[in-house]
C-alpha cells in the first residue's frame, strides 16, 4: 500500500536538507513518511555523492576572515569548490561563513579539528557533515582547504580582504589603525614572502643566484662585472620578497621599513591567503578536444 506524502512534508524536508523535490519525496516514501528517517537517508546519499566527487579539482571558492573585537585573534579560512558559479551560491557562502565563525570561536588550528566542530552552536551537525550534505545539494566537490588562526603575541591584528579572493592578517606593534590597514592592503598587493631580508632562506637565495649566473654568463662581460651584476640582482631580489624592503604601495618613494621606522611601529607576523594558490587547475583546450572527436569519428 503506497503512503500519501503531503506537499508540506516535502517542503519541510527540502528546507532541512536542501535536496531536490523529487529526492525528498522518494526519501519520504521509502521512510513511510518519517521525516527524521528521510533526513538520514538523504544524508547517506549525500555521503555517496561526496565520495564520488572527492577527487575533482577544487581551485575556485572563497576566503572568509573573522577577527575578535579586541583585535588579538583573527582567522582566515579557505573553502574551495570547482566553479566560480558555485562560489557565488548563497548556500556555499553561508557554509563558509559559518565555518569561519566556528574557527574563531573555538580557536582550532587545523582543518581536521575544524571539520569536527558543530557548524552551529548547540547543534549536532558537524562541519564535515554539513560539507557532505552541501556536496549532495550543489553537485560539486567542496573542500575546506586550509585555516590559519593568528593570535597576537605583542600587538594588535589588522586585517584586509580584497573581495573574497585575497585575505591578509598582520600583527602590528605601535602605529595606528590606518597604518595597520595600509600594511595589510600592501601585503595583499605586493605578496611579500617574509618580513625582513634576514628571513629569506639561504636555499632560495642560492637558487636565484644560479639563475642570475646563467643569465649573466650569456652577456659576454668580464667575470668581475658579472660578479657585481649578480650581487646587485640578489640584493634587489631579497628586497622584492621582503616586506620591509618593498616600496610602499601608497608612496613608492618610501620603503615599508622606512614607513614603519617613522611611525615607530613593528610588524611581528603576517599571513596572506589567495584563493586557489598552489592548486594546479585543469585547462580545457577545446580546439584539441574537437579535433580529437573528429579523428575518432573518421
Amino acid at each position: 500500500m503506497s503512503i500519501s506524502i503531503s506537499a508540506q512534508l516535502i517542503k519541510e524536508l527540502r528546507e532541512r536538507t536542501g535536496a531536490g523535490m523529487m529526492e525528498c519525496k522518494g526519501a519520504l516514501v521509502a521512510a513511510n513518511g518519517d521525516i527524521d528517517s528521510a533526513v538520514t537517508e538523504l544524508r547517506k546519499k549525500g555521503q555517496a555523492k561526496a565520495d564520488k566527487k572527492a577527487d575533482r579539482v577544487v581551485a575556485e571558492g572563497m576566503l572568509v576572515l573573522k577577527a575578535a573585537a579586541d583585535q588579538r585573534h583573527a582567522v582566515l579560512v579557505e573553502v574551495n569548490c570547482e566553479t566560480d558559479f558555485v562560489a557565488r551560491d548563497e548556500s556555499f557562502k553561508e557554509f563558509a561563513e559559518a565555518s569561519a565563525i566556528r574557527a574563531l570561536e573555538t580557536g582550532v588550528q587545523s582543518v581536521e579539528a575544524l571539520l569536527a566542530q558543530p557548524l552551529l552552536q548547540n547543534q549536532p551537525e558537524t562541519i564535515e557533515q554539513a560539507r557532505q550534505a552541501l556536496i549532495g545539494q550543489i553537485g560539486e566537490n567542496i573542500q575546506v582547504r586550509r585555516i590559519h588562526s593568528l593570535v597576537a603575541k605583542l600587538g594588535v591584528i589588522a586585517t584586509y580582504m580584497h573581495g573574497t579572493r585575497i585575505g591578509v592578517m598582520v600583527e602590528l606593534v605601535g602605529g595606528d589603525a590606518q597604518l595597520g590597514r595600509d600594511l595589510a592592503m600592501h601585503i595583499a598587493a605586493s605578496k611579500p614572502s617574509v618580513i625582513s631580508s634576514e628571513e629569506v632562506s639561504a636555499d632560495l637565495i642560492e637558487k636565484e643566484k644560479e639563475i642570475f649566473m646563467a643569465q649573466a654568463a650569456q652577456s659576454g662581460k668580464p667575470a668581475a662585472i658579472i660578479e657585481k651584476m649578480i650581487a646587485g640582482r640578489l640584493s634587489k631580489f631579497v628586497d622584492e620578497v621582503s616586506l620591509l624592503g618593498q616600496p610602499f604601495i601608497r608612496d613608492p618613494g618610501v620603503t615599508v621599513g622606512a614607513l614603519l621606522k617613522k611611525a615607530n611601529a613593528t610588524v611581528v607576523q603576517f599571513v596572506r591567503f589567495e584563493v586557489g594558490e598552489g592548486i594546479e587547475k585543469k585547462t580545457d583546450n577545446f580546439v584539441e578536444e574537437v579535433m580529437a572527436q573528429v579523428r575518432t569519428a573518421q
